[in-house]
């Protein structure tokens, strides 16, 4: 159990960087809701970096996890089989050219491309995309090997430097630039355009970008570049159905970003609601981080922890404090959200319907991304690569057949379906494959709860604000002394007699 504590830092101080920083990014939603000249312009963003994310996968191609692996891999002796210098610097080189190839290719057919990926957005924003996304993708790399050296404060601390850039710059551009246009117009009109709004995020985000790299330098100078082919091999071979399955898994979470204005009947409106859709999507957010946080701290957990003699035992338990803190986020954004919508303009409120769906799809995708440690850990990656391909082409078909029905509440219960689809798969074929005793009657009383009180809050319908925050506050309070009375042992973790907890 001793294994539960140091997840649980790791965790913490992942967690508490991207709590902070996607907490200030959410503030950012408000920004851009109530600064944007249009609704159109949110939505163009977000198609822009729903491709974005998908790219980073395909540059990346499943070796940030090939790295973990490798660099972890127990040879007959029971020590490592291959030195951390040779996996990191192999990994590097193969990122870096791939990266390098893609960035040349795109720059020279950019005119072709941009007509390839909308011909509505403007050539500038996807030059703009196209640079951001390779120095992303190259970066993700020394970010891993941070990660595997179990070094959390200087990758928060980057995370967290990056953000607080990213948000000083879009202040810059978007409250100040058009203020100084205003009142003294020579100071900035050299430089800055009104309604030009999605491409001042993207170079706010370059320039945050390129001074966040400039710190990674340590982590690409001061060792010798060795390059393995053999190595590279093994690594491309476990990695590679990683890539599909990242493929299909970011498609999961972009593709309705990506379809949407392609498919929804009304064209002219098609970045309207796109942008009423995104903005509500953000409010899911918080679940969404609590995942990533978990997961950043998880998969090194997993690896090192491979050869304990309690491992199963600290998987089940990892996976219920999961869904106990994930159900307690879910409630606490619904319980609040009066008070929690002001983070986007009233003209996107159309849209929150789609938030209880968007988050608890987000849940059954953290749970599935739990789950696949069975195939990490046995090398059997091609699982997750078919676990993904299914919940992608659900995902996609429920997007293209009732987008044009449901407008952007299919892109909300699409997500749902999918994830609880592949999260279900995931769990009978991993019990065959590599069973763990999870918790099941806890997990099932957790579920049954939060749901209880979420569809009593809703049946309880109640016209004044302060009345409905009240009920809210005590049915939060209710889950959680159940919480803290039957599983989370708060003592017990700060207790140095006692076995941690969590």
């Amino acid at each position: 159990m001793s294994g539960m504590k140091s997840l649980a830092k790791d965790a913490a101080i992942y967690g508490g960087s991207s709590i902070v920083g996607k907490t200030l990014n959410w503030l950012l939603t408000a920004l851009y809701a109530y600064t944007f000249h249009s609704q159109g312009e949110f939505g163009i963003m977000t198609n822009l970096y729903a491709f974005a994310a998908l790219m980073i996968v395909v540059l990346t191609f499943g070796m940030e996890t090939g790295l973990f692996r490798f660099a972890n891999k127990k040879d007959g002796d029971n020590k490592n089989e291959y030195d951390d210098n040779l996996v990191y610097s192999t990994t590097l080189i193969a990122v870096g050219t791939v990266v390098l190839i893609f960035l040349v290719l795109a720059l020279i057919f950019l005119k072709p491309l941009a007509i390839v990926i909308d011909p509505r957005i403007p050539q500038n924003y996807i030059l703009l995309i196209i640079i951001v996304l390779s120095i992303d993708a190259f970066a993700c790399i020394p970010f891993a090997y941070l990660r595997h050296k179990k070094r959390p404060l200087k990758f928060a601390s980057l995370k967290l430097l990056f953000i607080a850039l990213y948000i000083l710059l879009n202040l810059f551009f978007l409250l100040l630039c058009p203020k100084l246009l205003e009142t003294n117009p020579s100071l900035v009109n050299w430089f800055y355009s009104p309604n030009q709004e999605v491409a001042y995020v993207l170079i706010a985000n370059l320039i945050a970008t390129l001074i966040q790299s400039c710190f990674l330098i340590p982590e690409l100078t001061g060792f010798k570049y060795r390059f393995d082919r053999k190595l590279l091999n093994k690594m491309l071979k476990y990695s590679l159905p990683l890539l599909i399955l990242g493929i299909a898994g970011m498609l999961n979470q972009t593709a309705d970003k990506i379809i949407f204005p392609r498919v929804y009947p009304d064209q002219d409106e098609a970045f309207v609601q796109l942008g009423i859709y995104s903005a509500c999507f953000k409010i899911a957010v918080v679940m969404v981080m609590f995942t990533q946080a978990f997961r950043y701290a998880y998969e090194p957990f997993i690896f090192g922890k491979n050869k304990d003699k309690d491992d199963k035992k600290a998987y089940a338990d990892a996976m219920k404090y999961f869904i106990i803190f994930g159900l307690a986020i879910f409630l606490g954004v619904m319980f609040y959200m009066d008070i929690i919508k002001y983070f986007v303009a009233p003209s996107y409120y159309d849209g929150l319907p789609v938030v209880p769906i968007v988050m608890m799809g987000e849940l059954f995708f953290g749970i599935y991304f739990n789950l696949s440690l069975w195939y990490k850990l046995t090398d059997k990656t091609h699982w997750g690569a078919i676990f993904s391909i299914i919940g992608c082409l659900l995902i996609v078909a429920i997007n293209i057949i009732f987008i044009p029905i449901y407008g952007f509440m299919a892109c909300a219960w699409a997500s749902f379906i999918g994830n609880f689809l592949i999260m279900t798969i995931s769990y009978f074929v991993g019990q065959k494959k590599f069973p763990v005793a999870y918790d099941l009657k806890t997990i099932g009383l957790y579920f049954g709860l939060s749901l209880a009180l979420y569809y009593a809050f809703v049946c309880i319908n109640l016209d004044n604000v302060f009345a409905r925050l009240a009920l809210g506050s005590c049915l939060f309070l209710i889950y959680v002394a159940i919480a803290l009375k039957r599983d989370v042992k708060l003592g017990a973790y700060f207790s140095k007699k006692s076995k941690p907890i969590l």
